[in-house]
C-alpha cells in the first residue's frame, strides 16, 4: 500500500491519479474530504482507505504493508498566521512520519517548498548542506516551517543517525494544473482570470514597485503538475535518489508571458491592466524565481519539462474549458 497524505489536494490527487493508473498498489489518502472540490479530486480513482489528517500517526501503528509515503500534506496558505498551527500540520506531523519510515524502513517523498527561497536573494539552488541551510530566510510563516523542516532532516543526515531508505523533499515552484480548484486564494493565476477572460474580459496583473522590473516583467518557474506527479513517479522507480531538490521547469517566464499563454489558448488577442498590489502582499513579494535544476538533472531525471504555452493550453481547453474538469 502506498500512502497519499493530502491526497485528495492539489498535488496529492494528481499523484493520486497517476498511482491508480500505473500501479497495482493499494492507495489509501490522509487527507480532511469534507468538501465537494476535494471529493471531487479523488473520485474517479480507486481509493482504498481514506484516514483523517489527525489519524494519521495512530493508522500507521502496528501496519506492516506501507511500501511508500507521499507526504504532501501540509497548511499551505503563504498567508496563514497561526503558527501553532502551521508547526503541527507542517514539522511535528512531518517529524512523526519521518520517525514512522525510518523505524520501519519505508522510502519517504516529502513536499518542501520554493518558499525557503524568501525574496530570492540566496539565489534558487538546491543546496542541501546545513550552511546553505542557515543562510535562506523565509519570508512567510509557511515558508519558515517547510525550511524548518529540511534543517531538520539535515541535521540527521548530518549526525549519521538512521533514515528512511530513501528520503526525498521536493521545492515545488509555481505548479498549476488540474484539481486546484479548492485552493480559494491560493489558486493559480490561471484558474481564478479564466471566468473573466473566457467572457470576454481583460487579464489583471499586479503592478511592479521596483524600477527593475517593468509591469508584468515579474518572474516566475511556471511548473505544470503532471511535471511534479512525473518526478515522483520517477523517484519511486528510483530508490537509490534521496537527498532536497528543485522541482520547477527551470526557465523563469514573466506574468506577461502567462497572460499571453492564455489568450492564446482561448484563441484572442491580448488585454491587460495593471492593477494594485495588496499591502498584505508588498512586503514579502518575490519579483523573481527560477529553479536551478541542476541537481535532479544529475541525478538521472532526463524527461523534458512542459513549456508554459503547452502547459497553460492543456489546463485551459480540457479542464477550465470542460466545466473545470478533474484529472
Amino acid at each position: 500500500m502506498i500512502l497519499v497524505t493530502g491526497g485528495a489536494g492539489f498535488i496529492g490527487s494528481n499523484v493520486v491519479a497517476d498511482l491508480a493508473a500505473t500501479t497495482n498498489s493499494p492507495i489509501a489518502v490522509a487527507d480532511a474530504v469534507h468538501d465537494d472540490h476535494r471529493r471531487a479530486n479523488i473520485a474517479q480513482h480507486n481509493v482504498a482507505e481514506i484516514v483523517e489528517p489527525d489519524q494519521i500517526v495512530a493508522w500507521l501503528k502496528g501496519r506492516g504493508d506501507v511500501e511508500a509515503i507521499i507526504h504532501m500534506g501540509a497548511v499551505s496558505s503563504t498567508t496563514e498566521t497561526d503558527v501553532d498551527l502551521i508547526l503541527r500540520s507542517n514539522v511535528w506531523l512531518s517529524l512523526a512520519l519521518w520517525d514512522w519510515c525510518t523505524e520501519h524502513s519505508v522510502p519517504l517523498i516529502y513536499a518542501s517548498s520554493a518558499q525557503v527561497y524568501g525574496d530570492g536573494e540566496q539565489g534558487f539552488v538546491d543546496d542541501q548542506s546545513m550552511d546553505a541551510l542557515a543562510r535562506l530566510r523565509a519570508i512567510t510563516p509557511y515558508g519558515a516551517s517547510k525550511l524548518l523542516f529540511d534543517q531538520l532532516v539535515m541535521r540527521e543526515v548530518g549526525m549519521g543517525r538512521k533514515t528512511p531508505p530513501q528520503w526525498v523533499g521536493l521545492r515545488f515552484f509555481n505548479v498549476y494544473g488540474p484539481n486546484e480548484y479548492h485552493k480559494g486564494d491560493q489558486r493559480s493565476v490561471i484558474v481564478k482570470a479564466y471566468p473573466d477572460l473566457a467572457a470576454g474580459g481583460p487579464m489583471r496583473l499586479f503592478k511592479s514597485y521596483r524600477d527593475d522590473y517593468p509591469d508584468g516583467g515579474q518572474t516566475r518557474d511556471f511548473i505544470h503538475v503532471q511535471d511534479c506527479v512525473d518526478v515522483i513517479a520517477w523517484l519511486l522507480k528510483h530508490p537509490d535518489v534521496s537527498g532536497i531538490f528543485n522541482v520547477g521547469s527551470g526557465q523563469a517566464r514573466t506574468w506577461l508571458d502567462l497572460a499571453h499563454a492564455m489568450f492564446a489558448a482561448l484563441d484572442r488577442e491580448p488585454q491587460i491592466e495593471f492593477i494594485e498590489m495588496p499591502d498584505i502582499l508588498r512586503g514579502r513579494y518575490q519579483y523573481a524565481t527560477e529553479a536551478d535544476m541542476t541537481k535532479l538533472r544529475d541525478a538521472g531525471y532526463a524527461k523534458p519539462f512542459t513549456s508554459l504555452e503547452d502547459g497553460v493550453g492543456d489546463y485551459v481547453k480540457n479542464y477550465l474549458a470542460a466545466d473545470g474538469a478533474y484529472r
